[in-house]
């Protein structure tokens, strides 16, 4: 077993990271760059190693760098958690090069997933049914415009590389075509490198389902029940619940069934991700392979009881998968929202700034993997993502309860996020019933504002908070833990 693990990442990611390792007894080194000198995965980790300035081109994204920090450490594998460069088939052969471990798929794997076209053909050879649209290598708009024609409007066009939902267009009709194609194509270019896009077609109402699976280094693979991750923004997952209201027993066995197929297809080694398209027929198509950790991992631990990190670190060691298919059950249901230092009435625009003021929501079945503390401050070089909430129940509805009165305690000040805002999503009618689809939120929250009613709550507060910081009780001379108004009013903004 590894002794040492370099986590070339940052902020909530490398902190779970970091704790399973010290649950191991394997010693942590954390890379931060200039912007992250005070951050919490610098503070949580055994030892820390400045690898750069702010830009992450000089840091998060320096090969070179974090290579070299793992063998001045002496680090004998690398975890990339997830953004940055854990999909990236060059570093994973760096680390090979180096004689590091690297915490994930094959390179080859890493690259010929990473490539949406590639993947979709070894998925078509697999059996493994794809979404209808394009499967070449090069698509001139001629191609896009006789495709969609056959599959139908609305279609989506694609970049090749990359994901996080850079590079995709819809489109509605033939006039949209060449305008979608050329700006899907310059983004797909600028942030991936690779200008080349493809077309699928667009389902409406559908829903995002994606089933975790393991594998180990002779192939044996299981996969771990699946993940609604249907609540989307900008083509980006912010709410996830498992299980899925969607799937019967025998539709659940049918996708993990092709989702270990799509694995063993593959080559898969380590844990990873396959992404499915369900249609309002109870159709449903192979989207992607995202080879690492996904960012919603916490909810499979919650209703599973594994600790995806760890087996993650056990199979990269070259250890056999200890776990079989049978082994595999859940209890309960787990819900889990993101929450970002955005705007959800500014199209979800980034917020960076400092935390004023930091409280995590506690109790029964409430987690919450955190990458930030008082004082904290958000970059703007980064993803700004600041944590995962995450709460687990008996059942959905009780689950449901849960998650908003946690978001009703979370308390952040200093950057604006979207609590308010998803606690309204999860108290909707079409969401508590499950009706949920990929444009759900377009579709009933694209007019979101939130209740104003708030400001007068919030004024109050801020006085009662002058108030108590004026003294003492004096029953409790010097004892400065006086009560203050989040005790008692709960989160609140100005």
């Amino acid at each position: 077993m590894f002794q040492k693990i370099l986590i070339a990442n940052r902020g909530e990611i490398a902190v779970r990271v970091i704790r399973t390792c010290k649950d191991m007894g394997i010693g942590t080194v954390a890379v931060y760059s200039e912007a992250d000198r005070r951050a919490l995965h610098r503070l949580e980790a055994d030892q820390a190693v400045c690898i750069g300035a702010s830009d992450p081109a000089q840091s998060y994204l320096n090969m070179d760098r974090i290579i070299e920090a793992a063998r001045s450490t002496g680090s004998q594998a690398i975890h990339p958690g997830y953004g940055f460069l854990s999909e990236n088939p060059e570093f994973a052969d760096c680390c090979h090069r180096a004689g590091i471990v690297f915490i994930g798929p094959p390179a080859r794997v890493i690259r010929d997933m990473g490539d949406k076209l590639t993947a979709r053909r070894i998925m078509i050879r697999a059996g493994v049914p794809v979404v209808p649209g394009l499967s070449g290598t090069e698509h001139t708009l001629e191609d896009m415009m006789k495709t969609a024609r056959q599959v139908g409007y609305p279609v989506l066009i694609k970049a090749s590389a990359g994901g996080g939902g850079k590079g995709i267009r819809r489109v509605d009709s033939p006039e949209e075509m060449e305008s979608a194609f050329a700006s899907a194509s310059r983004e797909a270019l600028k942030a991936f490198g690779d200008g080349r896009v493809y077309l699928e077609k667009c389902f409406t109402r559908a829903r995002h389902i994606e089933f975790q699976i393991l594998a180990d280094q002779a192939g044996r693979t299981i996969h771990i029940l699946e993940r609604e991750c249907s609540v989307q923004r900008r083509h980006q997952k912010i709410i996830e619940e498992t299980p899925s209201l969607a799937l019967s027993p025998g539709l659940r066995a049918e996708m993990g069934e092709a989702a270990c197929a799509a694995a063993k297809a593959a080559g898969y080694v380590n844990a990873g991700t396959v992404d499915f398209l369900l249609d309002d027929q109870g159709r449903f198509y192979f989207m992607e392979m995202n080879t690492r950790l996904q960012v919603e991992h916490p909810i499979t631990e919650l209703v599973t009881g594994i600790d995806l990190v760890r087996q993650q670190i056990l199979l990269a060691a070259g250890l056999p998968l200890a776990l079989s298919q049978d082994d595999i059950s859940a209890r309960g249901h787990a819900i889990e929202c993101r929450i970002y230092a955005e705007d959800p009435e500014n199209g979800f625009f980034p917020c960076p700034g400092r935390i004023t003021c930091y409280q995590e929501p506690t109790g029964p079945g409430i987690r919450n993997d955190s990458g930030i503390h008082a004082n904290a401050a958000v970059p703007v070089e980064y993803d700004p993502i600041l944590s995962k909430l995450s709460v687990h129940a008996e059942t959905r509805d009780q689950a449901i309860a849960r998650m908003i009165q946690a978001l009703k305690s979370y308390i952040v000040l200093g950057v604006r996020t979207p609590v308010d805002f998803m606690a309204d999503v999860l108290d909707s009618a079409d969401f508590r019933a499950g009706i949920v689809f990929t444009d759900f939120i377009d579709t009933h929250f694209s007019n979101w504002r939130p209740r104003r009613e708030k400001a007068d709550l919030a004024c109050l507060a801020f006085i009662a908070d002058e108030l108590c910081r004026v003294s003492a009780p004096e029953d409790r001379p010097g004892d400065t833990r006086v009560p203050g108004p989040f005790q008692t009013l709960g989160r609140w903004t100005l």
